[in-house]
């Protein structure tokens, strides 16, 4: 998690500076008005990785040093198992299209096909996060 934190933060650093110069310039360019939509999206993107960086370092300082935080770490450290992963689902193809029907409620601006979308995703993400926690697909330990 080292080397995560270090690089968001890195980049947040990059964006408030970037956001300083850019409403500075936009300030001075056109003579006393600051364009906002440029200086709020710089904005919001530093905020956004000083989160995600901060974040990591708050992680980072409670859990063990993983091998490729480590300088002396071989790849053979990270050896082993990393987790389930499901051999096949059905699940996010259903959630890419209950995302798409939203979407296309916020494109054409049609709230009922926006509404029926989001509930679709909502249905989707329950159903693909509880897939191996109900009925006959179990995992070995049940």
């Amino acid at each position: 998690m080292k080397t995560e934190w270090r690089i968001f933060l890195i980049i947040a650093a990059f964006l408030l500076g970037a956001t300083v110069l850019y409403g500075a310039w936009t300030y001075g360019d056109s003579g006393g008005q600051v364009e906002w939509v440029g200086t709020v999206a710089l904005l919001l993107s530093f905020l956004l990785c000083a989160m995600c960086g901060g974040f990591f370092w708050f992680v980072s300082r409670r859990i063990d040093l993983r091998p490729e935080d480590r300088p002396d770490g071989e790849i053979a450290d990270g050896a082993g198992e990393i987790g389930f992963f499901s051999p096949g689902s059905y699940w996010p193809f259903g959630l890419a299209l209950a995302a798409a029907i939203a979407g296309l409620g916020l494109v054409f601006w049609q709230f009922w096909l926006l509404g029926l979308g989001l509930v679709l995703v909502i249905f989707a993400a329950c159903g693909l996060l509880f897939e191996y926690y109900s009925g006959t697909r179990r995992t070995a330990e049940h």
